[in-house]
Order: C-alpha cells, then structure tokens, then sequence
C-alpha cells in the first residue's frame, strides 16, 4: 500500500512539473521564383561590370527569413518564469546555412520574466534596429525597408543583454546593450563586434501605434561610428561606412483604420570620426517610407509602399516603388507575390536587394545610376 501511494504521488508530482515548463519547435519555410532586371555582367577597367543583364532564379526568403528554433519557459513560483530561445536561420531552396553566426545564428538566449517588472534576457538576438519591421508595410521581404541602406535595419547582435518592460498605459519600453568584449571598450579589433546599444518606446491603442527609436553600431575595428571607408562606390575595397557602424533615429507610426493599415517612417542615419572620405561615400543618411495594406477580405491583403534614401557629400539619392500581397490559403500557409522596382540617380547603385555597395560585378546591384525591376511569387508555411 505504501509503495502504491508513493508511486501515485511521484506521478502527480510529475504532472505538476511537466504542467510549469513547456518546450516549442517553431519554424517558417518561404520559397519562389525571382525574376530581377539590371543585374549586371562582364568586369571591365577596376572590375567594374560592363553591362547588365536580367535574371530568373529560384530563391528562399524573399518574403522572409527561412527559419527553425526552439523556446520554452519554466514556471518558477512567485510571478517568475524561466524562459530561452534558440534560433537559426537557412535556405529553403539548398538546405544550406546559417552563415557565419552558427547554429543559432538569430536568436541564442536565457533570461527571467516577471509579469509586474517585465523581461530580462541575455545572449545573441537580432539587434534592436530590427524594431523598424513593425512599421514597414512589407515587413521582413527582402525589398523594404533595409534595401537602401544596406541591410543596417537587419543585424545581429552577439554579447547582449535586454530588458522588455510590461506595457503600461499603453506605453512598453525595450532596450538592448551589447558589449564588445574587446579590452578596449568599444571594440579595437581583436573581437568580431564594437559595442552595439539602443533603445525604444512604444505607445499603442486601438486607433495607432508610435514608436520612437534609437541605436548605435560600432567599428569593431577601432570602436567608431564609422565603417571602413570606401574608396569608391564600384571597387574592390568596398566596407560598410555609414551603413555598418553609425547611430540611427527613427521616428514610426501604424494607423488602424478597419481594413486599412496606414505606416510611416522616417530614420536619420548619422556616422562620426569619419576621414579621408571621398565623393560619393555617404556619412549621413536620410531614410523614409510610407505605404497602406488593404486586408480586402479575410484571407486576402494588398499592400503598397515607396521607400526613398538621400546621402550627403555626392553619394545621391533613391527610391523603390512597390506593390504586393498575400493569400491565406490556412492559418499557417500564404501564397505572396511583390513587383518593386528601385530608381536610382545618377551617382547611387542601390539594388533591390540589401547588398553593400560593393563591386557592380559582384553583386546584383544595378549599375551606378541605372534603374532596377524586380518580381517575386512564391509559398510561405509556419509551423
């Protein structure tokens, strides 16, 4: 009788632990055809290209980042829980990656959460730039908001610790500080990472959304708010200037009205310490978009955007027009096409695509001064 009762009370008692945790595998598959003009061929004088041509091929994450991960989260009495998550990205076409992040690449992180004093976490997490993609008509497709300037929304941040509070009054406030884990604080070079931090708040109702936010990205290098420099926009020696290490302003709004999400933004991009830069090597960007989703039916949305950038000191200006939209075929699958097409002036090679400046021949960037058009449809299916 008594190793009965123990047997039944070793049960219950494992129910109870099993019903405090609980661990998730999560994911996102997104495949499609691309069709893309003024991608450039042939290398000339300085490998330069010497002509563009057009392109069709089979790509993964054109409507966003192809992705596995685990999360799970301890109840540990008291209002507090344990949480983690893990997560890392690949391509659905190859099966291939991540890259050079590892495993878990996007997301690898362990923190405490309390429901009255908010959210702590620690490890690597995509950096908090990232906050733009609420506010971005097209969210995480490859042609929006990170496309002029240069991937600089879209980072990763490794050595971080973060602090999510709960919303009050309809304000939350979010912040991120990464250190550089250099002996010099804001990185030197013998580490793979400058300091990152930044910081955001956020009010929300029924009607609209604000956000205001602020970040900073340091030369790994030598701890500044400069990149590597360019020597010119088409050559080898091509780094990331203002777009890799700088401190960003935004400023972002989502109006609700019935079928109809209105979003703006704007983000005023700035370098310091820059020197010798040449013309066309941009040190302070101003970046802006609007555009509106029509959820037309419960199933179907169209959505439509423009998205410009200006740089000072010559490097000249762009904007992408862009139309788009989704079919739920289920809760869990869409069907998504895009149509974008990026205008460039006269000294500007912005690609449809986040590519640094780079060489012409070396990318898919069009040509300096020429246009780009683009088309994509293609499957999407979370788990």
């Amino acid at each position: 009788m008594k190793k009965a009762l123990l047997a039944a009370a070793l049960m219950t008692a494992g129910v109870v632990a099993h019903a405090q945790s609980s661990v998730t595998l999560y994911g996102r598959l997104d495949a499609g055809l691309e069709y893309m003009s003024g991608v450039p061929q042939g290398t000339g004088a300085a490998g330069q290209a010497t002509g563009s041509t057009n392109r069709w091929r089979a790509e993964s994450g054109d409507w966003g980042t192809s992705l596995w991960g685990l999360k799970g989260v301890e109840d540990i009495g008291g209002g507090n829980k344990v949480l983690f998550q893990l997560e890392g990205s690949f391509n659905t076409m190859t099966g291939s990656g991540p890259g050079g992040g590892g495993l878990f690449n996007r997301w690898a992180t362990i923190g405490l959460a309390n429901d009255q004093f908010g959210t702590f976490t620690m490890g690597r997490m995509l950096f908090i730039s990232n906050g733009v993609w609420d506010f971005d008509p097209f969210g995480q497709s490859n042609w929006s908001s990170a496309s002029l300037v240069r991937g600089r929304n879209w980072p990763q941040s490794s050595n971080n610790f973060a602090y999510q509070s709960p919303k009050i009054a309809g304000f939350d406030f979010y912040g991120q500080y990464a250190l550089s884990n250099a002996t010099s604080w804001n990185g030197n070079g013998t580490t793979a990472q400058g300091r990152e931090a930044g910081a955001q708040i956020t009010y929300t109702n029924s009607l609209f959304q604000i956000r205001g936010l602020y970040d900073e990205i340091r030369n790994p290098a030598n701890g500044n708010l400069y990149g590597a420099n360019l020597d010119t926009i088409n050559t080898a020696n091509a780094g990331g200037g203002v777009f890799s290490a700088s401190r960003e302003y935004s400023a972002l709004v989502n109006v609700f009205l019935g079928q109809f999400k209105i979003q703006a933004a704007y983000q005023a991009i700035r370098s310091a310490g820059a020197r010798g830069v040449l013309p066309g090597q941009p040190t302070t960007l101003d970046h802006e978009w609007g555009g509106v989703t029509w959820q037309a039916t419960p199933a179907a949305a169209l959505i439509a955007a423009v998205y410009h950038v200006n740089g000072n000191n010559g490097a000249g200006n762009a904007t992408i027009y862009t139309v788009g939209g989704t079919y739920n075929l289920s809760k869990r699958t869409l069907l998504d096409m895009q149509v974008a097409q990026v205008r460039n002036s006269k000294s500007a090679n912005y690609g449809l695509n986040a590519n640094n400046a780079g060489l012409a021949s070396s990318t898919d960037n069009p040509l300096q001064g020429h246009n780009q058009t683009g088309v994509y449809a293609g499957i999407q299916h979370s788990f």
